[in-house]
């Protein structure tokens, strides 16, 4: 391949050497540069690309792009462009020869309910025989083969080459998580999205390296319907009119609202001894009932939309029900099989929406107590330790507050933090640092009727301390607890 080619969709001015010449590689992590690679200079947080210039050249780089202005080696093209991640999106799509075309593309926005209804789109389509690639929070599948995710959304040349393995191994869809990070730092860029699905806003992934502040976030959720054909809008969330400013899609809506286009009515909570489950109807544009094993309106939420984008494709009322009638996601209210008369589940709430929204949901069940566990990742805004502990002390009758990641800080002064949240509330609290014994104590006191919810964690199966990860997966802890119970 030609450095002209790779560069046919980015604006750009040589600034050195030749443009029509072979390269062999497209390479982004200097470590990865061989003989005749093209390397693009990445500015991110921790390392800045450009400082490994004189490097790749050493090893023989046949090009560089750049968006910064200094000294260059000799030898070696230099091309320069306003934003090098977007270059490198453009790029790697030229790279794997358009991938995305090949497949029906969904990417799914918001800040809950992403993964659960991904999982949800993914269950329905393969009930039908058809083949599904997902990349998300949990991990990436491609066929057969599982990958542990690193970052909800990943870099664009991961995103284009893995799209690439998924045509590879004839996927026909590929659903994905697009988080805010992704849409700002333009991982998704290079393509268009068949399907682009908004979930739901509140302020999140607010301060440190994430967004400076609220209208950031908003501004960078909305990017995915100025790159969508086909849009499909939570119509009952308060943002959905700015997240559809400066839309290029067409625009299709669900919700309870009856102005929706695809609408849920006559919700029935479903409710036994570890079992916790909802039914409702669907109207509009389709009109069937569904049940799930699944509790809560927010699942009504997500189910909704998975309904009215499989409606697109043409799925029976049978393939859809039948596949939510089992739909089973890895740590989102994700219920823990057990032979006691109480209801234990987990749950990767960890802000205080989702929390919220999660205590809320469980509290309309009526348990005899509602028992929340959770702790808050270190190096993330203090706020959010705040809001959690008042939401959860609100919501809960007992608190037990815990250790999440604390990553390079002291889990004390995490636990600290969110114990001035939890006073603010009328709800009980107790304090137990290490997380294996927090869940010890619930399930040791839990009383009949109780639910019981370990948040935070969800399909996490570490715990990161000081910059190393160690494992913990909570159904371990679990089975380990009851082993000696």
């Amino acid at each position: 391949m030609y450095l002209d080619q790779l560069l046919e969709q980015i604006s750009y001015t040589c600034q050195q050497g030749e443009v029509h010449i072979p390269v062999t590689e497209l390479v982004y992590d200097s470590r990865k540069v061989v003989k005749g690679s093209v390397f693009v200079c990445i500015t991110g947080a921790v390392s800045d690309g450009h400082t490994y210039i004189q490097e790749v050249a050493r090893k023989g780089a046949a090009a560089v792009i750049v968006e910064k202005q200094m000294e260059f080696p000799e030898g070696i093209t230099v091309i320069h462009t306003e934003d090098t991640r977007l270059a490198l999106a453009d790029m790697a799509a030229v790279y794997f020869d358009h991938p995305a075309r090949k497949l029906i593309s969904i990417g799914i926005t918001g800040t809950k309910g992403k993964t659960t209804t991904a999982y949800m789109i993914k269950s329905i389509l393969e009930n039908t025989g058809r083949k599904v690639g997902l990349i998300g929070t949990i991990e990436t599948i491609i066929g057969n083969e599982v990958i542990p995710a690193n970052n909800t959304t990943p870099e664009s040349y991961i995103i284009q080459k893995t799209f690439a393995k998924m045509v590879e191994v004839g996927c026909e869809y590929v659903v994905m998580e697009a988080s805010s990070q992704g849409l700002m730092l333009n991982r998704l860029a290079g393509f268009i999205f068949d399907y682009g699905i908004f979930t739901n806003l509140e302020p999140d992934h607010i301060g440190g390296d994430e967004h400076k502040d609220f209208e950031d976030y908003l501004r960078c959720k909305s990017k995915l319907f100025k790159q969508c054909r086909i849009g499909l809008i939570n119509l009952d969330d308060p943002y959905a009119k700015e997240i559809l400013e400066g839309h290029t899609c067409s625009v299709e809506t669900y919700g309870f609202s009856e102005k929706a286009d695809i609408r849920a009515t006559k919700e029935v909570l479903v409710e036994r001894p570890g079992y916790l489950g909802i039914s409702y109807r669907v109207e509009g544009l389709m009109s069937f009932d569904v049940k799930m094993n699944i509790p809560g309106r927010f699942n009504v939420y997500n189910s909704l939309c998975a309904i009215a984008l499989c409606r697109h494709f043409g799925v029976s009322i049978t393939d859809i029900t039948k596949a939510l009638d089992c739909v089973n996601v890895k740590g989102r209210v994700e219920l823990v099989p057990l032979p006691y008369k109480f209801t234990l589940m987990i749950d990767y709430a960890h802000n205080a929406m989702s929390l919220r929204s999660l205590l809320t949901t469980l509290r309309e069940y009526n348990p005899s107590r509602l028992v929340c566990l959770f702790g808050c990742g270190g190096n993330r805004s203090r706020d959010r330790r705040f809001e959690m502990g008042e939401v959860s002390s609100n919501l809960a009758d007992l608190t037990v507050v815990t250790s999440d990641n604390p990553r390079s800080e002291e889990p004390k002064d995490i636990i600290n933090d969110i114990i001035v949240g939890v006073k603010k509330g009328p709800g009980n609290y107790i304090e137990i640092d290490d997380r294996k014994e927090a869940i010890k104590y619930c399930i040791e006191n839990a009383l009949e009727g109780d639910v019981i919810v370990l948040a935070g964690k969800g399909h996490e199966n570490y715990q990161e301390i000081k910059g190393v990860k160690y494992h913990m997966d909570e159904r371990e802890l679990i089975a380990d607890i009851l082993a000696g119970r």
